[in-house]
């Protein structure tokens, strides 16, 4: 049992006072306090495994109902699980417990130059994230957010004139990056160090790094805005692989699915065995590092990455399958080298009924965060279709909800 959690009995042992809080808070939360009924307060990692795990709708009526507040500066609110509708509320605390990540993963040092890439406001918090990191490193910042596509050129030759050393962001924006300055033929041959987090690593970056900035190597982080920042890892570690952080309990569920536990007793959100829908195992890492990391297999579950935020597929399926003349719907995400270059959703409408199209279309953009966001400057490349067929599988015949195109 105890070979499925990331640390050992005795290393987690006197850290589950955390999990214990966490139980009585969520006791307090009256549509969560029965699925706790029977169970003990955690005192053994088997205590803690017999606990239900929690989802994403589960600790969001929590928050609802808590709404936690820091002892020490601010309270920040950040987007979380805010793909469809109006986005939910997750909270942390001023610093973002990056000390606790400082201490143990020290990617950027005084003498860097770092350009924080990843997006700014609109309720973000890799951003923040990454310049509290940046702030306990004591660099230089540029904190760059988004661009658009014709300030790339400028952009790159300003990094290039200041020597840049380090940049960050999610990999589907970091392959913009790289991917102008290739077209380019610009070179950043200060640049060190490329920082991650939010999603996968992409294949092609390491392309893309070699052409334009040879010396560079991956910094990775892993986490949700829900569990903050759980493992980390460094350019001798395999991109899906990670270290996990003290203050971090990692356990390895059914059908290798993670749950997360929190160990600080700082931390805001109650995260006591949450579920990303990621997959999972503990491994030794390569890199020779002792203790067990944790190798992320990927999602297993109905969110897919779109430009680096989540789209929730079900829940666009469900509201559009409620929409009149619509018999059921797929969403078509088309990908060029593991970036998202559009998403399509197909309706096959009922016999004689005409669903409305331009509407649903708008009324979509609107209302989900995840596509208002990520098609900002291109929404054409989000559009609703009429089809006689959806996209099924010849073999099986199944016909999944997410159907993912790669172009050549």
């Amino acid at each position: 049992m105890t070979e499925s959690f990331s640390l050992t009995p005795e290393a987690a042992g006197p850290k589950l006072d955390v999990a214990r809080k966490s139980l009585e808070l969520l006791r307090t939360v009256p549509e969560l306090a029965d699925r706790y009924t029977g169970h003990d307060q955690p005192r053994t990692l088997g205590d803690l495994a017999a606990l239900p795990p929690m989802m994403k709708d589960d600790l969001n009526t929590a928050l609802a109902h808590l709404e936690p507040q820091a002892q020490h500066g601010a309270t920040w609110l950040f987007q979380s699980g805010g793909s469809t509708g109006a986005p939910k509320v997750g909270y942390a605390p001023t610093g973002f417990y990056m000390a606790g990540v400082h201490a143990h993963w020290q990617p950027l040092d005084r003498d860097d130059v770092f350009v924080n890439a990843w997006g700014a406001g609109r309720m973000w918090g890799a951003h923040f994230l990454a310049a509290g990191l940046a702030d306990l490193s004591g660099c230089q910042i540029i904190a760059l957010g988004s661009v658009t596509k014709d300030e790339y050129a400028d952009w790159l030759g300003f990094f290039a004139a200041r020597k840049v050393t380090a940049i960050g962001g999610t990999p589907s924006v970091l392959r913009l990056w790289f991917a102008h300055a290739r077209a380019a033929g610009l070179k950043l041959p200060a640049l060190r160090k490329v920082l991650w987090l939010g999603e996968a690593w992409q294949p092609q970056l390491d392309q893309d790094m070699a052409a334009v900035a040879p010396d560079a190597r991956r910094w990775g982080m892993f986490g949700s805005t829900e569990t903050w920042v759980v493992g980390t890892n460094s350019p001798d570690c395999p991109d899906d692989t990670f270290h996990t952080l003290p203050e971090q309990l990692v356990h390895v569920g059914p059908d290798g699915l993670l749950d997360f536990t929190t160990l600080n007793p700082e931390m805001l959100n109650p995260v006591l065995r949450y579920r990303t829908g990621d997959a999972g195992l503990l491994v030794d890492c390569p890199c020779g590092r002792p203790g067990r990391a944790m190798r992320v297999l990927g999602r297993r579950d109905s969110v897919v990455q779109v430009r680096g935020l989540g789209l929730h597929v079900d829940d666009i399926i469900g509201q559009v399958e409620r929409e009149p003349g619509v018999a059921r719907a797929q969403v078509l995400l088309t990908q060029q080298q593991g970036r998202a270059t559009g998403v399509d959703l197909l309706l096959l409408t009922a016999p004689g009924a005409a669903p409305e199209v331009e509407r649903i279309r708008a009324d979509l953009l609107s209302s989900t965060f995840t596509l208002s966001t990520a098609f900002l400057h291109d929404p054409e490349s989000f559009q609703v279709r009429e089809v006689d067929a959806l996209i099924s599988n010849e073999r099986t015949g199944k016909t999944a909800s997410l159907v993912v195109r790669e172009e050549s």
